[in-house]
């Protein structure tokens, strides 16, 4: 008893570090040796909420402005954009990073969140991420569409000038508040051409459909300028389907499907592939299971009605095996031929990005697409990193540590040929 108690770790008063935490992620990347492997994470998480306070002094209105710094004020410094999740999402404490994250110490500069990205990411194996909210992407539910609008803006500039023009191994797609189309055009134009940004993001939970009017000027917009528009998964326990749910893990297995289920169904029958062909088009943290499902039940629903599509020159599984979908989270890791069908009908080694989800509880490590046996070697490179470079047609940044393990290796080879002569 006494040996066991010395090795259990007391969380309460152990300095809690990034770095610290994920060192079996860094041990697991050191072993699979990652150095000439260019990996990048489209969809990676910050909490900025943590900085509210400096989100809000970028907010134009004033007397909003005067809100949410007293709001940020009373919380110190925080604040919520969704119900409480307490005893839910942070699964009983035992996620030490989400409630310990704020006692991590970071240096006076860079910024503390870029500071957070550079330990996890190197941890990983991670050369560059795709940074995304995480309270906010729930902001397409407030019922003031103002304020959807007021707080993009204020989160956009301040991550575009805190983050994105302070680090090149991140970038965003920035989030984009659909619920007013002539703001996301604004949005478009102010940061479309921005260091690190990469595209915009739509945030799936909302309930005005996509194949709306309004929006075909968005969406030119976007395709006119090469911008990739991507949808990022979300749930909502308030929805009525979703409030039958008595347990938190039932909302997130079907919610952050279901959203993102009925946009692309939306997308593909009213013939926006045909409407916008060049439109690089993304979904995000909807795991894949539902996608060969969906496919199907198109499929033969199309080919019985196909008059209700009338824009549509092919099945609809074809326009949704052209589009691009993060990996996490992977689902099926039991069953390795339900995954190696779901891939091969997803056109993955072309189609499919990687993606962490990190700090969140249901994360993936990059080893989750480098062990699978039945992908080529260049299929795992483009997965987990050069699709994306493609996508978002950008250079690649590596990471200091595979650098210098380069140059390492290099050296060590000039030496060696050296000898040799």
């Amino acid at each position: 008893m006494d040996m066991f108690a010395n090795n259990v770790r007391d969380l309460a008063t152990e300095e809690f570090d990034t770095s610290t935490l994920l060192k079996n992620a860094a041990r697991q990347a050191d072993a699979r040796n990652y150095d000439d492997l260019f990996i990048m994470d489209v969809d990676s998480h910050h909490y900025e909420n943590e900085s509210f306070g400096q989100i809000a002094e970028y907010i134009d209105d004033p007397t909003v402005r005067h809100l949410a710094l007293s709001k940020a004020k009373i919380g110190g410094g925080r604040t919520n954009f969704q119900p409480s999740q307490i005893g839910f999402q942070d699964v009983g404490g035992r996620v030490t990073r989400y409630t310990r994250r704020k006692t991590e110490q970071t240096p006076p500069s860079p910024h503390r969140d870029i500071t957070l990205a550079r330990r996890w990411m190197d941890a990983m194996g991670v050369d560059m991420a795709c940074l995304f909210p995480t309270p906010m992407l729930h902001l397409g539910m407030h019922p003031q569409v103002e304020m959807e609008v007021t707080l993009a803006r204020a989160y956009n500039r301040w991550l575009y000038e805190t983050v994105l023009s302070e680090e090149r191994r991140i970038c965003s797609m920035l989030y984009l508040p659909l619920n007013d189309p002539d703001a996301s055009i604004r949005m478009i134009e102010e940061f479309g051409g921005k260091q690190g940004v990469v595209g915009f993001m739509v945030t799936s939970t909302r309930y005005r459909p996509i194949f709306d009017n309004a929006y075909m000027k968005v969406y030119r917009m976007l395709e006119e300028r090469g911008l990739p528009l991507s949808f990022h998964a979300g749930y909502n326990w308030f929805d009525q389907s979703m409030s039958q749910l008595n347990r938190f893990i039932s909302v997130h297995a079907l919610g952050f499907t279901v959203f993102n289920m009925i946009h692309l169904t939306n997308w593909i029958v009213n013939g926006l592939p045909e409407r916008f062909p060049k439109l690089k088009v993304m979904w995000i943290e909807s795991g894949l299971a539902w996608l060969p499902f969906l496919m199907q039940r198109l499929d033969s629903e199309y080919m019985m009605r196909s008059s209700e599509a009338p824009l549509l020159k092919r099945r609809p599984s074809e326009y949704i095996a052209d589009m691009y979908y993060s990996s996490q989270p992977m689902e099926m890791v039991h069953n390795r031929k339900a995954l190696e069908v779901t891939f091969e009908m997803l056109k993955a080694e072309t189609q499919l990005l990687y993606a962490s989800d990190y700090p969140h509880w249901d994360m993936d490590l990059p080893s989750t697409i480098y062990d699978l046996p039945f992908l080529s070697k260049q299929g795992k490179r483009n997965i987990l990193g050069e699709t994306a470079l493609k996508l978002f047609n950008i250079e690649p940044v590596w990471s200091e540590k595979k650098l210098r393990a380069r140059e390492a290796k290099a050296r060590a080879a000039g030496v060696g040929a050296e000898v040799g002569a």
